[in-house]
Order: structure tokens, then sequence, then C-alpha cells
């Protein structure tokens, strides 16, 4: 497991860094004092929201615990994607081959700033292609660069470095894995039967305007962490690994039968193999990309690139660590689901907004509403499925191009994930981080982000 350490660079005789850097130190010093942890944020959120489902809705205390304890079920699908997704990842960027790229890509940046802004552009690209993805590269390209930087004395702050990985993240519903405008273009879905038609992809994630929505929000936070990111002789936390290795290849003169089994490379080649056919089935019959095919796509490189079964195994054994914190939170998320869909407040969340809408207005309104709930309902699939319908109905009395109202929930829902530890957790997991570590600066990421997303759904509207 990656730790990290304090390293005093400081020089108090003159101010330090740009001026929003210097603005963001108190605000990084509160979070860091304040802010507790993921799982007593998601506690304290289940209370908050069963609160306001007993002062806002219909439903009594004993719906809104029948409903919360009924929800935390409801992602047990979800949770086991994410696990998985966490250990193959964290398993295959252990592979000695895996490992070597991840040293040449560590190599490229050559100082501090270029660190920073690197591992943002290589986990957006990523989260780009599929959420899951960005999440697992953001960390282990965070981890390199920052153990590559180490080693060549740049002074990294690596809560900075995760920040910006994590920062890639808040494009990831722009583009091939986003699940609101899949949803709509998937014949027979249930947003597709509520509009009477699929919606092209190609009105959604790959309209002019979000492509360029895409660029101009990658420019914005690239020039925010710019900004934020520590200027030398502040203090920094620097990274350092004490990760065991994978065991080594058995020697052919193992003792007994069953060694030399454990040893060969022949049992994980040909499941890698059958894992590889399944692939080309899945694509050449039409399959797209799915978190599962992430996960599978994970295992079947793993199986193909490990030397034997041992390796394996302890690949396994030292990933396993990082699997029990989501385990536990993401239930609760759960739960609040639930909570949220049997009493009806995400509607009345949704239909405040809605009802002080315009044909103009409504894009950045409903891209704010679903920003709101998607502190609660941090899931993209789970928020489209709540909050859609209801959107796509408000969207069509208002008169208001029902793609604009996938993509408001889209860039809501990638929006606000800057802030709610939900999906960070596989990512501070592998870095071995606190949200509370990270917080301050993808604050700022969401500051840059929301302003470009507001933007686009007021022009797009006008």
């Amino acid at each position: 497991m990656g730790v990290v350490h304090g390293m005093a660079r400081s020089d108090t005789s003159v101010p330090t860094g740009t001026p929003l850097s210097r603005a963001m130190r108190p605000v990084n010093a509160v979070v860091e004092r304040y802010i507790p942890s993921a799982l007593v944020f998601a506690i304290v959120l289940t209370f908050v929201v069963g609160l306001m489902a007993v002062a806002l809705t219909d439903s009594g205390p004993v719906d809104v615990v029948a409903s919360w304890g009924d929800g935390l079920s409801g992602l047990l699908d979800f949770i086991t994607q994410m696990a998985l997704i966490l250990l193959l990842g964290h398993m295959l960027a252990h592979t000695r081959p895996v490992q070597k790229l991840l040293r040449a890509l560590g190599s490229v940046p050559r100082t501090t700033m270029q660190a920073y802004l690197f591992v943002f552009l290589v986990a957006a690209i990523a989260s780009l292609i599929t959420w899951g993805l960005g999440l697992v590269v953001a960390a282990l390209i965070a981890r390199e660069v920052a153990a590559q930087g180490r080693e060549r004395g740049l002074a990294l702050h690596f809560p900075m470095l995760v920040a910006a990985g994590f920062s890639g993240f808040v494009v990831w519903h722009m583009g091939y894995s986003g699940s609101g405008p899949l949803l709509a273009a998937t014949e027979g879905s249930f947003i597709a039967e509520q509009l009477g038609a699929p919606i092209p992809v190609s009105e959604t994630t790959y309209s002019t305007w979000n492509l360029i929505a895409i660029v101009a929000t990658v420019l914005a936070v690239a020039g925010a962490l710019y900004l934020v990111a520590p200027r030398p002789g502040e203090k920094i936390r620097e990274f350092s690994t004490e990760e065991p290795v994978a065991s080594p290849r058995p020697a052919d003169d193992e003792r007994t039968p069953a060694d030399r089994v454990d040893g060969s490379r022949v049992l994980t080649a040909l499941l890698g193999l059958l894992l590889v056919a399944y692939l080309v089935h899945h694509y050449a019959t039409g399959g797209s990309l799915t978190i599962d095919i992430v996960n599978w796509t994970f295992l079947c490189l793993i199986l193909l690139l490990v030397a034997n079964p041992s390796e394996m195994i302890t690949l396994t054994r030292n990933a396993a660590a990082n699997v029990g914190e989501i385990l536990l939170q993401f239930p609760l998320y759960a739960g609040i689901l639930g909570i949220m869909t049997a009493s009806g407040l995400v509607e009345i969340i949704s239909a405040w907004f809605v009802n002080i809408s315009t044909p103009v207005t409504f894009g950045l309104l409903a891209f704010l509403s679903a920003g709101l709930v998607n502190l609660a309902i941090p899931s993209g699939g789970g928020q489209v499925a709540v909050q859609g319908p209801v959107m796509i109905d408000a969207a069509n009395q208002i008169g208001v191009d029902p793609a604009i109202a996938l993509m408001a929930i889209a860039y809501g829902d990638q929006w606000t994930n800057m802030i709610q530890p939900f999906f960070a957790l596989p990512l501070l997991a592998i870095a071995g981080l606190k949200i509370r570590d990270i917080l301050g600066y993808t604050t700022v990421t969401l500051i840059a982000s929301g302003i470009v997303f507001g933007a686009t759904m007021l022009i797009i509207s006008l």
C-alpha cells in the first residue's frame, strides 16, 4: 500500500504560489481539519436525506426506514462490479509488463507542473473511454508519476497528483460510456419508450456542442489545476511505497508436481485465450463497452501477462486490501437511493427547478438540479433512471429538445462527483489517501468545470 508523508519546504518570509493557490490555502486547511471520512459522510447523508423525505414528502418515519432498508441491497451488482474493477485494476497494474508501461508513462513529465497536468490529461482520456477505466488509470498513473518524480528529485505533492487524476473523471458522462445518452439511444429502454423513439448518440455524446464542451472543460480544469498547484517553497506530502512484489516464477526443479503446475504458464494462458475468444464474440455480435466488459478485459490481460498461477495469487492477495471500504459504504448509498426513489424526493427537487425554468434557462437549471441530486444518488445510471423521466417530461412541456435534458443530467452527475466521495473511493484506496486530502483541489475543479457546463447549457438553449 502506498503511503504519503509530510515534507515541509516553506519560506514564510515571502508569499508563494499564485493568487488562487494562496486563496485556497485556508480552504484546504479547513477541509483537512474538519471534513470527516467518506464513511462518516455517507452516514450523515443518510440521515439528512431521511429527514428531508419526512419533511418534504408524504412519507412518515416508518416509510423512510422501510424504503432505506429495502434499498440497501439495490446496488449489489454495482458493488460487485466496483470491487472487481478495483481488485483487477490493481492486479493488472502490478504485472511486470504493465509496470514497465507505467514506468514509461511516468517518465514523461519532467517538471512538477507537467506532472500534475499530465496525470489529469491521461485520466480524462481514460474516463472518456469508460468511467471505470478512468478511475483505475487515474490512481495508477498518479502513483507512478509520484514514484518516478521522487527518484528524480521533483517536489511533487501527492494529494495534488491524485486530485488531478480524479479531476479527469469530471468529463466521463460526456464520453463513450455515458449512461444517459446510451440509455436514450438503446431501443426498448425506458428512456427511449418515453421519448417514443431512441435519440441517437450523434445528437448527444457526439454532438458538436458536446465535443466542444469536452475540450473547453479539459482546458478550463487544466488551467485551474495549474493555478492552484503547490509552488516551490510550499509544504508538500510526498509519496513512498512499501508494497510487496509478486513472487517470482517457480524454478523448474521444484520438488512436487503440484509446485510445477502452480509455476506453469499454461493454465492461465489458456483461460486468458478463452476470455479473448469471448470478447471477440461480444464485439463481433454488436456488444458495447460496459463496466463488466472492462472487468473481463482486465482479467483477460492479467491471465495473459502473469508468469503463472502463483504470481496471480500473490497479486490477488496484495490487491484485496483495497476492497473492504467500498463494500461497506456502497450499500449506504443504495439505501439513500431507496429513500429518494420511494419518497418522491427527487421529483420534488427536480420539479422545483422546472417550475422556475424558461426554454432558455431550462438546461442550466436542470444541470444544477442534477448536480444537487447527484450528491445523494451518485450512480450515473441510477440518477438517469430516477431523474431522467421527470426531466424529459418537463422538457416536453416547456418545448425543449430532450437531448438537452439528458445532457443536463449527464453534466450535473459528473460535476458534483468532485465533492462526493462515492466514486473517489476506488482511487483513494489505491492511492492510500482520504477524501479530505484531495477535496480542496477537486473543489477548484468543480468550480472551473461548472462554469463550462453551465455556459454550455445556456448557449445551446438560445
